[in-house]
């Protein structure tokens, strides 16, 4: 089992990249922290192209990358989840092992 949970990779992504809102969702069957979906969003992407928010999300999880096998991220500014109304998180969207859907909101 992975040294670190849904809760801790939160907690990180929170203090390094300053985020105003982070939620992760561990999206392993049995929760065994290998597979994670996450919601950021900081003021730090403000200017940033999606590439880069994710090298930054990437540099900020650099040890635990080491032991997750998939990892699907939605990187926000402020401003852009203002605009979607912040009521759009990962648990709402309806993803389900082996599905995917798209969050309703979009890095543009």
């Amino acid at each position: 089992m992975a040294a670190f949970t849904a809760d801790s990779i939160k907690e990180k992504l929170t203090k390094e990249l300053e985020a105003e809102y982070v939620e992760v969702v561990d999206t392993t069957a049995i929760k065994c922290s290998t597979s994670f979906r996450v919601l950021i969003v900081s003021p730090q992407f403000e200017g940033k192209s999606l590439l880069q928010r994710h090298r930054l999300v990437n540099h900020c999880l650099r040890e635990e990358m080491k032991e997750i096998h998939a990892f699907e991220q939605k990187t926000l500014t402020p401003e852009q989840w203002e605009k979607q109304g912040a009521k759009y998180t990962m648990l709402e969207s309806g993803s389900k092992k082996g599905i995917r859907t798209p969050l309703l909101v979009s890095n543009s």
